[in-house]
Parts: C-alpha cells; sequence; structure tokens
C-alpha cells in the first residue's frame, strides 16, 4: 500500500526525497520505497521521518481501513 501521506507530507515541506533521505540518514531509495508501499521501515525511521516532517507516528503510518 502506497504512503502517499509521507509523499504529500514532504512536498508540502518543499523537499525532496534526497533531502528527506539526508535528514534521516537513510538513502533516496529507501524513501522512494517507502512511499510506494515496498518497504516497511522500523519504528526508529519512522521516528525520525515524523520529526523531519513536524508530523507525529498516526499523521503519516496509521492506517484507517
Amino acid at each position: 500500500m502506497k504512503n502517499m501521506k509521507l509523499k504529500i507530507a514532504r512536498m508540502e515541506q518543499g523537499l525532496s526525497q534526497v533531502q528527506l533521505a539526508e535528514m534521516t540518514d537513510v538513502t533516496r531509495q529507501t524513501i522512494g520505497m517507502i512511499e510506494a508501499g515496498d518497504f516497511n521501515p522500523s519504528l526508529k525511521l519512522c521516528i525520525r521521518i515524523c520529526k523531519a516532517l513536524g508530523k507525529t507516528l498516526d499523521d503519516l503510518f496509521w492506517e484507517v481501513e
């Protein structure tokens, strides 16, 4: 399942995948795979992404069914 919430939050901050990757100490490919739904990040990485984007875990990673 694609993570459109992450992609939208990143774009609202005016950040590229490369910039977010640098801020969270991962590769651009990792950010791309998370957004595409091809990679399930660790809780530690989710928290780093949330802090970088000023969002909560619920904002970016909670799935509503």
